[in-house]
């Protein structure tokens, strides 16, 4: 696996990313490397990303050059792991008011309002981090023939639980907010709640299903 690029961020922090395409393979190097990085000193907020990790350190302790050299060594010494996962079921209401990008994502797809949903529905996710908001997660494993540019114009007010695709990712909203994913449908399950334990209902390196409730066109 080619080396990553490790970069400054400021005055406190530092970025180490690998090179594109996004893969589980590396995620869950990048996981490894995050718990190598939280036992390095001076580190104050390890943060993982999609195929990269943010280092946040304490300036006055370490230095930039020091800790890149920590997570290069880092880098060829971690074990890839799995995150501890769980396996969650997300059913959703596709199309209709609930999805109203289903048809469009069909048409420029070239595929029928129920080839999507079932090609949506038949694959296997995993998180891979999460970000955006609280509790919405990223989730890798869509079907190359769902991939769809995000909307020119973002919408102003998303529903909570919103299923969207956005490029060549898919995710839900857990939250009402702004957003410019296409809308395939929604689900009633609430993925962030701070009286929880976790708060979010998805970690990374879950493995997400989504089942069709009912697909309206």
């Amino acid at each position: 696996m080619t080396k990553p690029r490790i970069h400054p961020l400021g005055d406190t922090a530092l970025v180490c990313a690998a090179a594109p395409p996004a893969t589980l393979d590396c995620q869950r190097r990048m996981w490894a490397l995050a718990e190598h990085a939280r036992l390095m000193p001076h580190v104050v907020e390890v943060v993982p990303g999609m195929n990269n990790l943010t280092i946040v350190f304490d300036p006055l302790a370490a230095d930039y050059e020091m800790l890149a050299a920590q997570l290069e060594s880092g880098w060829d010494a971690v074990q890839t792991i799995d995150a501890d996962s769980a396996e969650i079921e997300i059913p959703v209401r596709y199309g209709g008011a609930d999805g109203p990008d289903l048809a469009a994502l069909a048409k420029h797809t070239g595929l029928s309002v129920d080839e999507v949903v079932k090609r949506h529905t038949a694959a296997e996710y995993i998180v891979f981090f999460l970000g955006f908001k609280p509790g919405f997660a990223y989730l890798g494993g869509l079907d190359p023939a769902l991939h769809m540019p995000r909307r020119a114009e973002p919408r102003l007010d998303v529903p909570a639980g919103s299923v969207g695709i956005g490029g060549e990712q898919t995710g839900i909203y857990p939250a009402a907010s702004p957003g410019g994913w296409q809308l395939l449908g929604r689900t009633e399950l609430k993925l962030f709640d701070p009286a929880r334990n976790p708060p979010t209902l998805m970690q990374p390196g879950d493995r997400v299903r989504f089942t069709a409730l009912e697909v309206r066109a």
